[in-house]
């Protein structure tokens, strides 16, 4: 893959933790306290043309970060994730914490039932399906100009409390 010209300005209050090269940063673009975004420093958009020392990095950082917004966060689940949809984006990683009262919302708001009608009813599952919540935590507290009130810690102190954690 060829090197991308980055169009991504991480602001310093959004980042976690900065390695030689990778950032964790808070999504800027979700209202879920918790939502962070691992991404290359290196312009590429392939982990396959990451040089050796930051994929070894990657690895170890990444279940860091898994440790620590387990312990700090206590999300139910944390679903880790790459898209690449977006052009002009270093390779990087979501990382979503589904908190108890996320999952509580998404079963109350009966406009997200409409997906259990595009399942084998053989095959469905009557449990959370990963999918279906991730569209909706994306909807709901990305792309909702007023998303759902948050249950628990504020953005800004989620990030403080993952930056003591990481120090």
């Amino acid at each position: 893959m060829p090197l991308i010209e980055s169009q991504l300005h991480i602001p310093q209050s959004f980042i976690v933790h900065e390695t030689d090269h990778w950032v964790l940063n808070h999504s800027f673009a979700s209202a879920l306290p918790g939502y962070l975004i691992l991404g290359a420093k290196a312009p590429v958009d392939s982990l396959a043309d990451l040089q050796p020392a930051a994929l070894h990095e990657f690895g170890e950082l990444l279940a860091r970060a898994q440790r620590i917004m387990q312990d700090t966060l206590t999300p139910e689940r944390l679903y880790i994730s790459r898209y690449g949809h977006s052009p002009g984006y270093p390779v990087h990683f979501h990382l979503i914490p589904v908190y108890t009262w996320v999952e509580k919302l998404f079963w109350a708001d009966q406009r997200y039932r409409l997906l259990q009608s595009f399942a084998n009813p053989e095959k469905a599952q009557t449990r959370t399906d990963g999918a279906e919540l991730t569209l909706f935590i994306w909807r709901e507290f990305g792309e909702k100009q007023v998303p759902p009130p948050v249950d628990g810690p504020s953005i800004e102190q989620v990030i403080e409390q993952l930056r003591v954690a990481f120090a």
